[in-house]
């Protein structure tokens, strides 16, 4: 049931940071939005935990994965605008 969560919470956030930095050149599609919010929860658990703002096994809250996802989605920009 975890895994069914962590795709909806993914889902939401990623939907959330594509409102938040829109953008011509980002990932769109349902599997890409929440591939988005799942890999912005992670960048924000690992960033985080990295900065000690964490324990090793906590993982990052709702808003913070909206802004990991930010972050993704300012990398995503800056890699394809290169290729």
């Amino acid at each position: 049931m975890s895994i069914i969560w962590t795709i909806i919470i993914g889902f939401i956030v990623g939907i959330i940071a594509k409102m938040i930095a829109p953008g011509r050149n980002e990932p769109s599609g349902f599997i890409l939005t929440t591939l988005l919010g799942i890999v912005g929860a992670f960048v924000a658990t690992y960033l985080g935990q990295a900065l000690g703002w964490y324990p090793p096994n906590q993982a990052a809250g709702f808003i913070a994965a909206v802004i990991g996802a930010i972050i993704v989605l300012a990398v995503w920009g800056a890699v394809s605008r290169r290729a």
